[in-house]
């Protein structure tokens, strides 16, 4: 009964068709995770202009026109990370202090994100040049959280950042009926001074938009990160660098404090934006390891981070399975979690009918170091890698050439002289 269920769904999902194979591509053999629609088991997965066509067990490869075998290797939908650096404006301070931008293909595919959210480079003043020279240029999907500050975002140093008169709720209105199909929230970042005048700006800012505030933790020394959590920011709203060194996560007896499960049930998001400096084991170990497991894993990329502890987003996740988050969990967190915080629902998932964004991972083992902003380490025995990545079926990165043929005696398209 059992192998007759199975060809049946097979035939179902595989229609004949006198034109040639139903499908562009079959991904075979490949254990996927879907957080979302509860998948989390072998299956092969069909895709047809740009879109998954199928998911089933037995799909045959004379279904489709290229069939890939992924068997021992984990598919699951294109990573989301929802909070990196892009742009820098025409702010040179950034560029002094070496917190330089990066150009998102290349950094991108090759750890299987499809999704990148700029998170506040730019404001209301730039985000048009942003868009212009970099997001519509670039083949990942680019989305972006907008600055409160005109000037977007410069460095801590930069009184630009500082001034709450450039803060302008209905200009970024207006900037976001503009580009809906680009911005899906507002930041607020390296406020310094004894007040939350940024963050009230920026929810006043949400409340025009309907859009999340994302907060950067700023500087709490001088104000209170649980008034903040617990009384100015709004259900959906996201607290970034969740495990940096200052946050006041922890009660006096080591377990985490009373008012970040109180937020967390009114609906506040926390997302790890590791960053350069955002990133403390003996803020993140307790928290995880007594289940307050982040919702979202970013990386916060920019030069001096890819090149310091956080590298990229699966060493991140890397970090967190090694902290106790299992495999399914810090998948969903990279996915179907992040695309909700940012309110794309479509993305983060494989369901028919979706665009057909996905990442081929692999769980190497053995023996991993991983560090935190202080050098701290933790050992774990697990360490993700990138096979192969898909943006809208097209096949972007291909770390071990899967989609290649033997070249000897094959008809390649090689150019002639």
């Amino acid at each position: 009964m059992r192998f007759l269920a199975v060809l049946l769904a097979s035939l179902a999902a595989a229609p004949l068709s006198a034109q040639g194979p139903a499908y562009d591509l079959l991904l075979q053999g490949g254990h996927v995770i879907d957080a979302k629609n509860n998948v989390d088991a072998i299956r092969d997965v069909a895709i047809k202009d740009g879109k998954i066509a199928a998911l089933a067990v037995g799909l045959p490869a004379s279904a489709a026109k290229k069939t890939i075998q992924i068997s021992g290797l984990y598919l699951t939908p294109g990573l989301v990370d929802m909070h990196v650096h892009f742009f820098w404006g025409n702010n040179t301070s950034a560029w002094k202090n070496g917190d330089l931008s990066l150009p998102p293909d290349a950094m991108s595919f090759r750890v299987g994100v499809t999704t990148m959210v700029d998170a506040g480079s730019s404001g209301w003043r730039d985000f048009p040049e942003f868009r212009r020279r970099i997001i519509d240029h670039a083949a990942t999907r680019v989305l972006a959280f907008v600055n409160i500050v005109g000037d977007g975002m410069a460095n801590t140093d930069d009184a630009a950042e500082q001034n709450e008169h450039d803060m302008d709720p209905a200009k970024i209105a207006e900037l976001v009926r503009a580009n809906p199909d680009i911005i899906v929230g507002i930041k607020t970042a390296h406020w310094q001074q004894p007040n939350f005048i940024s963050v009230q700006k920026a929810e006043e800012a949400a409340r025009l938009t309907h859009l999340p505030v994302m907060v950067d933790f700023g500087f709490f020394n001088n104000k209170s990160y649980e008034e903040m959590i617990s009384h100015i920011l709004q259900p959906g709203d996201i607290s970034t660098h969740i495990f940096r060194m200052p946050a006041p996560l922890l009660d006096k007896n080591g377990h985490p404090a009373q008012f970040m499960l109180d937020a967390r049930k009114r609906g506040i998001k926390f997302d790890v934006g590791h960053g350069g400096g955002s990133f403390h084991l003996p803020l993140a170990e307790p928290m995880i390891q007594q289940g307050f497991h982040p919702d979202s894993i970013s990386t916060d990329l920019h030069i001096s981070s890819a090149n310091g502890p956080m590298i990229d987003i699966l060493s991140v996740m890397s970090k967190i399975m090694a902290l106790g988050v299992p495999l399914n969990e810090v998948i969903r967190e990279t996915t179907a979690n992040p695309a909700a915080e940012i309110n794309r629902p479509e993305l983060g998932q494989i369901a028919v009918g979706s665009i057909a964004d996905i990442a081929v991972l692999r769980v190497d083992k053995g023996d991993f170091g991983f560090t935190d902003i202080a050098g701290g380490r933790v050992t774990g025995h697990e360490r993700l890698g990138c096979e192969m990545t898909l943006r809208a079926g097209r096949i972007v990165y291909d770390y071990n050439g899967r989609a290649g043929v033997p070249w000897h005696g094959a008809k390649l398209p090689y150019p002639t002289q």
